[in-house]
């Protein structure tokens, strides 16, 4: 697409107006600090000395909590959502990036809203948002790693959870490496298989920035199609959306964030093999 002068002064005006915002960043929206490569040999430091979490249930159906797009400033429906999921008796809540604007304190607002890991295990990923102001790395901080998995077991069977880190649109070269090798090695000793991301694969609104790359989507599709990856679920467009492809859903959360007009956030049924996603909105 070609830019004319007008074009380019509008975007600069608008980069200079936002500068100054405390939820934008001129510099962050056009390009992240660290690459998705750099954050992603991070987090396999990070793992390296973390085992991946195992998460074992009496009952042979479970529900898992899902939520994206919080903007932490204010908690109000963070808070609601994690009561939610601890009365429910989940087990375990996935918060699918834009946990915050980027700023520090914002990250330490998040974090001391989340209760004990025993009591709800939280599975966090970095967002587009979470990535400015130098934000990655507050986020590394405070919880490592934003590529990993996690297994939950019941008495007959057993599924998996992978999380991956797409907050500034691409998955890069060696996470897409691992996310294969993952497929390949341990997906065929799962019964469930659910992916989560925080930049939707399909866009379902015209966006300016953190668009996927085509020839990446197309991998990403053939694997999850290979590899019968039941559902994969994401953040970022902030409205609600399902689509399938083969036999895979891909689902994308409202966002759960207080001045939004719809807040909401998801609640997955796991009983056999089939996976029941539900939408509640506040």
């Amino acid at each position: 697409m070609k830019y004319n002068s007008l074009h380019l002064f509008g975007l600069s005006l608008l980069l200079i107006l936002f500068s100054a915002c405390d939820i934008f960043e001129a510099r962050g929206f056009v390009m992240p600090y660290e690459t998705v490569e750099e954050r992603f040999e991070q987090s396999m430091a990070w793992n390296a000395g973390n085992p991946y979490k195992a998460i074992t249930t009496g009952a042979d159906s479970y529900i898992l909590y899902a939520m994206g797009d919080t903007h932490v400033g204010d908690t109000l429906n963070l808070n609601i959502f994690l009561d939610a999921a601890m009365e429910a008796g989940a087990i375990g809540a996935v918060m699918a990036g834009d946990i915050t604007t980027g700023n520090d304190e914002d990250f330490y607002t998040f974090a001391r809203q989340l209760p004990p890991q025993d009591s709800l295990p939280t599975f966090p990923l970095a967002g587009n948002h979470d990535l400015y102001f130098h934000g990655w790395e507050q986020y590394y901080e405070l919880f490592g790693t934003s590529t990993y998995l996690f297994t939950v077991h019941t008495p007959n069977d057993s599924d998996l959870f992978i999380c991956l880190d797409n907050g500034a649109a691409t998955l890069g070269r060696k996470q897409i490496a691992w996310l294969k090798d993952v497929l390949e090695t341990q997906r065929p000793q799962y019964r469930n298989c659910v992916i989560f991301t925080h930049t939707n694969f399909f866009r379902i609104r015209r966006m300016t920035a953190t668009n996927p790359y085509v020839e990446e989507l197309q991998l990403l599709t053939e694997l999850c199609l290979r590899h019968d990856v039941d559902m994969v679920v994401a953040g970022h467009d902030h409205v609600k959306n399902s689509a399938t492809l083969g036999n895979t859903e891909f689902l994308i959360m409202d966002a759960l964030k207080d001045s939004e007009k719809n807040p909401g956030y998801l609640i997955l049924t796991i009983e056999g093999d089939t996976i029941a996603p539900e939408f509640i909105n506040l």
